[in-house]
């Protein structure tokens, strides 16, 4: 029992130390308990098949896929519109929507549904993740206390009486406790906890989306030349195919989008045979008639309206010639980023490589739409503009395509012909457009949230279904789904279990309780409820507290009958410390999920924590009592 107490100093220590990656000093630590003899092989390794380990692991493809659909972009878009331009606007609503979430479903569960969009609306507030991130994670651990089913050692408590024959807790009765200490959480980290985090992060900075564009079209002069062409009913190209209207063979235009009205009416195709001017004031902001690249058996009819490239003069020349409406993008007020990008098309820019296989060849023998579903929108040589239609490509020369994000990813892979510049994925997860895969995202976030609650099947079972569903229904694919689990936290967390179970099999955590428990009893209520705060708190930071609760409750409650005082303030004191594992990154899985991405170490979260424990202990303290008398 001492060589354990000595084994879990040491790691505290070289965790604060932080000179060693966190993971290796949990490997550390576990050999160690194995190799003293305290744990056998089984128990020394258990962790890495623990229930907790692979929700964690199976949250991340849940959030990856969220963040891949668009739905991270949608929420961020939401908690931005909270908070406005305000970092504390954005710690406040980040919070309160992670604490409503934690209240029924898993904590680790909210954090993996909302980190992707909090860590998105920090870069657009101006901000930084790590200014957002350990807020996210307390909030999760204080919004566990506003209801029965929000934590298990609120669960674990209320059972603890039912088993002596007294009346539990109710479902809602955490919450006359949980929500005074979840609003002091939220006023100290929006205005104390914030300048204490550090202002730092792992994760680099997003691109901004329109600036990005903005630069794209600049480079390859696209201003003034992206068109919306109306088909009038008078039109020729009515009933035609792409193909047969052989836009881009005969007059440059590279057909972007076709676009259709939903009803009729002048929009849908009316003949209205005024000028262009006024046409041009109702052309109407219709929808894509298909997500994918317009093919050449795409048929046109009266009231479409396509969105091209090309120049004003070849335009004009196709204005007579089909009796267009014209407008540019710029007369629309419709932004650059709208009307290139979408959930399913994006934008890059690709470099030919010195050994590419297309070099010589014209745009129309490369067949890089047939190959790869992307169209080309410009070339760039010799920081010159080259005409699309006649250039043979050469080493160096630099297109921009627009294509479907797997056809730029596809793209990425032929590393002997092209170099895709920059990220394109990241700016892909910035567009915040919901489609169908969407939706479906959604939807399978909302049956693992349902399943979670309802208990139909295990926590761990709901998120392994969820993973599994976004990669069957296309949300992310597995090479997706891998990259996305932080391996480095999987590690931490399965290495750091095997010290829960040293602490128990030694009887360390019992022969503290007992003890601690004993001692201040006779000190009084006010004593006691002290030391059994301080007690499961402090087990709270580096083991379970779920296990924590188990170990701390039934000698609480025995405590609590031999002094002849009532059980309930006392346990529900025991559940009020067990939510206060704030001050390290393995005391919870949240804590730990936003450690990498928010650039923490061991020292932020006890520097950031400590005050909001103690609050936490002075808060209990005053009102536990008044709610739950002795």
């Amino acid at each position: 029992m001492l060589l354990t107490f000595a084994i879990l100093a040491a790691t505290v220590a070289l965790f604060i130390w932080g000179r060693l990656r966190a993971d290796i000093v949990a490997l550390l630590a576990l050999l160690t308990l194995f190799l003293t003899g305290i744990l056998t092989t089984a128990q020394s390794i258990a962790g890495f098949g623990d229930s907790t380990v692979i929700l964690i692991a199976a949250l991340f493809v849940v959030g990856e896929g969220l963040s891949q659909t668009g739905v991270t972009a949608w929420l961020s878009s939401r908690l931005r519109a909270l908070a406005g331009r305000s970092l504390t606007g954005l710690i406040v609503a980040a919070m309160a929507v992670a604490a409503l979430l934690s209240a029924f479903m898993s904590n680790t569960g909210a954090t993996a549904a909302l980190m992707p969009a909090v860590v998105s609306a920090a870069w657009s507030v101006g901000s930084v993740p790590s200014k957002t991130l350990m807020p996210l994670a307390y909030a999760t651990s204080s919004g566990g206390l506003l209801t029965l089913m929000g934590t298990p050692p609120n669960i674990i408590v209320a059972d603890t009486l039912s088993a002596a024959g007294l009346e539990p807790f109710g479902f809602f009765e955490f919450g006359l406790i949980g929500l005074p200490l979840l609003l002091i959480s939220v006023v100290y980290m929006a205005f104390v906890g914030v300048r204490l985090l550090p202002n730092q992060t792992n994760l680099p900075a997003p691109e901004d989306l329109t600036a990005a564009v903005g630069q794209l079209a600049d480079a390859y002069s696209l201003h003034g030349k992206i068109f919306r062409l109306r088909v009038r009913a008078q039109s020729s190209l009515a009933g035609k195919t792409l193909a047969e209207a052989a836009l881009g063979r005969n007059y440059e235009i590279t057909v972007l989008r076709v676009e259709r009205a939903r009803a009729a009416g002048p929009e849908a195709g009316q003949d209205d045979a005024a000028a262009p001017s006024a046409e041009s004031r109702r052309m109407p902001r219709l929808q894509p008639i298909d997500e994918r690249l317009p093919e050449g058996g795409t048929v046109l009819q009266a009231g479409d309206v396509l969105l091209v490239r090309s120049t004003a003069e070849l335009v004009q020349r196709a204005m007579l010639d089909f009796n267009f409406g014209v407008q540019t993008v710029e007369e629309t007020e419709e932004p650059l980023t709208g009307a290139l990008l979408s959930h399913e098309i994006g934008l890059a820019e690709v470099l030919v490589t010195p050994r590419s296989t297309y070099i010589g060849q014209t745009l129309a023998e490369s067949r890089l739409f047939h190959k790869f579903g992307v169209q080309v929108l410009g070339i760039r040589r010799n920081n010159e503009i080259a005409k699309r239609q006649r250039v043979r490509l050469q080493f160096g020369d630099s297109l921009l395509v627009r294509g479907p994000w797997q056809a730029i990813t596809r793209l990425a892979d032929e590393r002997r012909d092209f170099v895709v510049v920059g990220q394109p994925e990241a700016l892909a997860r910035q567009v915040v457009s919901l489609n169908r895969d969407s939706l479906v995202a959604g939807a399978v976030l909302l049956g693992m949230v349902v399943l979670m609650v309802s208990g139909l099947t295990p926590t761990v079972i709901a998120a392994l279904i969820a993973a599994v569903a976004m990669v069957v229904f296309g949300c992310l694919n597995m090479e997706q789904a891998y990259r996305a689990i932080s391996w480095s936290s999987v590690v931490l967390i399965a290495a750091m279990i095997p010290m829960s179970t040293a602490l128990q099999v030694t009887g360390g955590a019992e022969f503290l309780a007992s003890h601690l428990v004993a001692t201040l009893g006779a000190l009084g209520p006010l004593a006691l409820m002290t030391g059994v705060f301080l007690l499961t708190s402090a087990f709270s930071q580096v083991i379970s507290n779920t296990a924590t609760t188990v170990l701390v409750a039934p000698i609480v409650l025995q405590t609590a009958l031999a002094l002849g005082v009532s059980p309930y303030p006392l346990l529900m004191m025991v559940a009020v410390g067990a939510s206060t594992a704030l001050l390290t990154p393995i005391g919870t899985p949240p804590n730990l999920m936003v450690m990498s991405p928010g650039g923490y170490v061991f020292s932020h979260y006890t520097k950031v924590g400590l005050p909001l424990v103690v609050l936490f202990l002075i808060a209990g303290l005053v009102l536990v009592p008044l709610l739950w008398p002795f």
